[in-house]
């Protein structure tokens, strides 16, 4: 959950969110009522067994530093050890020596996991690699917006493009220039700054009940022609 809705859910409610975040393969991660809030609001928590092994590594398999984003790698005794009879997916899915590539790419601070979204969530903007998550953390910051899903969309001479698609508040608008120069006060790079918007009364989502950014992207694409 983004930062800036577990802010919300605390004040409005007057509850302490926890975020727990993992996977049906292995890893369960999860902040703790006693983490002070840079780690309660920010951070997707730490293993809840001391055995898990945990390790960020490059597009080159190469572990990073902390604070460093990459690939999310686990291990641990719960974690399975491969998909039944189905070696090629089991080639793709863990190293040499069994760890699980979760897909999802994060900074790390000691045991602490912070998720900047899916590996495949990332838009290619003329060679730049940009975080959909950390600028949709930002966008949901502006006091019209109820919910953002920033999508790629094609483009010509950079490859991929970005659009913020927004579902606003009752009663708000927000225009392009409005955002950016929202975004801009964020001190966030440049490169980063959403070229489109796509306003909408909601989101389509999958059948699995996640907003469907494929869908998004689609409907993103047909809007700029």
């Amino acid at each position: 959950m983004a930062p800036e809705l577990r802010s919300r859910l605390r004040e409005r409610f007057r509850c302490t969110p926890q975020e727990i975040y993992g996977t049906a393969e292995g890893l369960i991660n999860m902040t703790r009522f006693s983490d002070p809030d840079d780690l309660l609001l920010e951070s997707s928590g730490t293993p809840v067994c001391a055995d898990d092994e945990i390790m960020v590594v490059d597009d080159d398999g190469r572990e990073v530093a902390d604070g460093i984003p990459g690939e999310l790698l686990t291990r641990g005794p719960y974690t399975i050890r491969g998909y039944y009879n189905a070696p090629e997916k089991n080639r793709e899915a863990f190293t040499e020596d069994g760890f699980y590539r979760m897909g999802d790419i994060v900074r790390r601070r000691g045991r602490h996991v912070f998720t900047e979204g899916r590996r495949k969530d990332l838009i290619n903007r003329g060679g730049e690699k940009i975080s959909c998550e950390e600028v949709e953390n930002l966008i949901l910051m502006h006091p019209a917006v109820q919910n953002v899903a920033c999508v790629p969309v094609p483009d010509p001479n950079l490859g991929e493009k970005m659009c913020a698609c927004l579902v606003l508040k009752p009663g708000k608008k927000v225009e392009l220039p409005e955002l950016v120069d929202f975004l801009k006060g964020k001190e966030i790079a440049k490169f980063k700054l959403p070229e489109r918007i796509l306003v909408l009364d909601d989101f389509p989502v999958s059948t699995f009940g996640k907003v469907s950014k494929k869908t998004l992207s689609e409907m993103a694409s047909r809007a700029n022609h």
